[in-house]
């Protein structure tokens, strides 16, 4: 899955891990105050600051690519490394967008809020002059976004190729794994569908949460009190964190059986699906009380996911709904006081929406993880079987009981 892909999938990613640290501390250590040495800024009257926040990542970037070109001689590797790196840089730069866009939702919630207060206190240039502000912002978004959505579809279905090449090479010598079949074209078909977008779901998590939970740390000064609880330091950070951990603990806890029923849903399947393909050439298979007792399993299983799936979804949506009314419950009192203008309160919300879904990542992903992990399974047992460990085959696993 990952060697085919990747060189040295390990080193690769502990070496991206390390080296993204480093020219964090690096940033803020040395380089933060710098304004954009090599002079882009000025050609177009741009803030020469975030030009060179701009130029430093590339420059990142493009020294980590360089290093394991040179080191690798892998298939794969331009599209790996460097498609991995600009995946994650364009991931980032949207996220920039974001705050930008925060940023800019603060002083035009400002301005309504002074427009409605005084008819004379703001000018129609003023006010359409925000909303063209947006709209340049959002058309650069809109491009960009769209960008990376093509080239990801790209690389991924590269990523498809490199292990459908991988397990074809191999095909005298696997053909006879049960399941060999659907492995190859089924499997890596899925695994490289759900990497496509539960991936980019992830990077984009992680990149808002680095960009966002500054600015709301910032804005926590606003907020110095919360209900029941009374003064909590850097209260709206707190309270999101908090949040999510509690959301995701008790989503683990209502779904930590949904992946091993998967996997077994998928066996149940193969085995009906193939005995239907024997009955074709074979009227000796494919019998009626053949298909009933596979059709049975099938049953058994699907009716076990609808009911662990019933008391997920009842955790899980609560969870959520009860979400949307939070960030209002933690600002009462900031509210109530007038400690806010209506601009801030907007930035708080926003920033505080993005820090929490970050920290929901695994919340609001978790049937994908789900079906991922299945996957996974599944290309593992066939990877060792491969190996020659016969007793990796998923047809082996042995059936466990589940209540339901």
């Amino acid at each position: 899955m990952f060697h085919s892909f990747f060189p040295n999938p390990k080193k690769f990613l502990l070496t991206a891990v390390i080296w993204s640290m480093i020219c964090i501390a690096l940033w803020h250590i040395e380089f933060s105050d710098w304004e954009d040495p090599l002079g882009i800024a000025g050609l177009f009257g741009w803030d020469p600051n975030r030009v060179w926040l701009y130029e430093y990542t590339a420059l990142s970037y493009g020294a980590f690519v360089l290093y394991w070109l040179r080191q690798s001689n892998h298939r794969w590797a331009k599209w790996s490394v460097a498609g991995s790196a600009l995946i994650v840089f364009a991931t980032w730069f949207q996220v920039q967008l974001d705050v930008m866009i925060n940023a800019w939702f603060g002083t035009f919630y400002d301005t309504v809020q002074q427009a409605l207060a005084d008819p004379e206190a703001v000018s129609a240039a003023d006010y359409y002059g925000q909303l063209a502000t947006f709209l340049k912002i959002a058309m650069v978004f809109i491009i960009t976004a769209v960008v990376v959505a093509f080239f990801t579809s790209h690389y991924v279905f590269r990523w498809r190729t490199a292990m459908n090449d991988y397990y074809v090479a191999m095909w005298p010598k696997i053909r006879h794994i049960e399941g060999a079949s659907q492995r190859i074209q089924e499997d890596t078909m899925l695994f490289a569908r759900i990497m496509e977008s539960l991936g980019s779901r992830f990077i984009d998590a992680v990149m808002t949460l680095l960009a966002f939970l500054p600015i709301l740390w910032g804005l926590s000064s606003y907020v110095t009190e919360l209900p029941v609880v009374g003064e909590v330091p850097q209260a709206l950070v707190f309270v999101a964190i908090l949040w999510s951990v509690v959301g995701t603990t008790l989503l683990g806890l209502a779904g930590w059986r949904l992946p091993g029923l998967e996997f077994r849903n998928q066996r149940v399947e193969a085995a009906f699906r193939k005995e239907l393909v024997l009955g074709e050439d074979n009227e000796e298979r494919a019998r009626p009380p053949t298909l009933t007792e596979l059709f049975s399993n099938v049953r058994k299983n699907y009716f076990r996911l609808y009911l662990n799936y019933l008391y997920f979804n009842v955790v899980r949506y609560s969870y959520l709904q009860a979400g949307v009314i939070l960030p209002y419950i933690a600002l009462g009192p900031t509210i109530i006081s007038a400690g806010v203008t209506l601009g801030v309160m907007q930035q708080i919300l926003r920033a505080f929406q993005r820090v929490e879904n970050s920290f929901q990542f695994l919340v609001m992903s978790w049937t994908t993880i789900v079906e991922l992990m299945s996957i996974y399974k599944r290309l593992s047992a066939f990877e060792r079987a491969i190996a020659g460990d016969t007793q990796a085959a998923i047809e082996f696993e042995a059936e466990k009981p589940a209540a339901g």
